[in-house]
């Protein structure tokens, strides 16, 4: 039976790049679907009892700092922690992301990787149109997405917000396989991929 894991995330979300193509593989050992769900995470917060980074504690900003450094250690990846252009609005680029999704013809889990890295390696703005053309383009889309999809990727992006809500998403990364079992955090790959493959209860 095919498994379908919905992604929900923001472009923003640090984590969500150090995820870096792990659910793409994952997902392609198991043959399980992937459905990307980029969300307002503010609003989610504002929802779920979360905080938005700048309301946080000292001591637990301080600490994301530390967490930050450790992964960047662990996983080699080029990890700016105080990147020039965060935060920024993330939206535009999750409509690119919608728009994309829903015309074909690219990599969906490339686009959004590209994004990412644009934010955390960078040092490019994720709102600004022309960083947004790049990517869709390196990724195999039409970079006119980027304009053409603003108003479907709106709306869709306040629907899968809402849905996340009602999920019981309250982060990103945050992945949902078949609807039930929840995954929070690209640190819980690894038993994502465990409960796919049975290991997990």
């Amino acid at each position: 039976m095919s498994r379908t894991i919905d992604y929900y995330f923001t472009t923003i979300s640090p984590w969500a790049y150090l995820a870096g193509d792990g659910l793409e593989r994952i997902a392609a050992e198991h043959e399980a679907q992937i459905r990307y769900k980029p969300v307002d995470l503010m609003a989610v917060f504002a929802r779920s009892g979360g905080q938005p980074l700048g309301e946080r504690p000292p001591a637990r900003q301080a600490y994301r700092m530390q967490e930050l450094r450790r992964a960047k250690a662990k996983t080699g990846m080029d990890l700016v922690l105080e990147p020039a252009f965060f935060p920024t609005n993330p939206a535009p680029s999750c409509y690119a992301i919608i728009a994309a999704d829903r015309a074909g013809g690219g990599d969906t889990g490339l686009l959004v990787r590209l994004l990412m890295r644009a934010c955390w390696a960078e040092e490019k703005n994720i709102a600004e149109d022309d960083v947004i053309r790049a990517a869709l383009e390196a990724a195999g889309f039409d970079p006119g997405l980027a304009d053409s999809g603003l108003l479907t990727g709106a709306e869709t992006f306040l629907r899968y917000t809402e849905e996340a809500v009602t999920e019981g998403v309250f982060g990103s990364p945050f992945y949902i396989v078949d609807g039930t079992e929840r995954f929070w955090g690209q640190d819980r790959l690894a038993d994502l991929d465990a409960y796919l493959a049975g290991r997990l209860g």
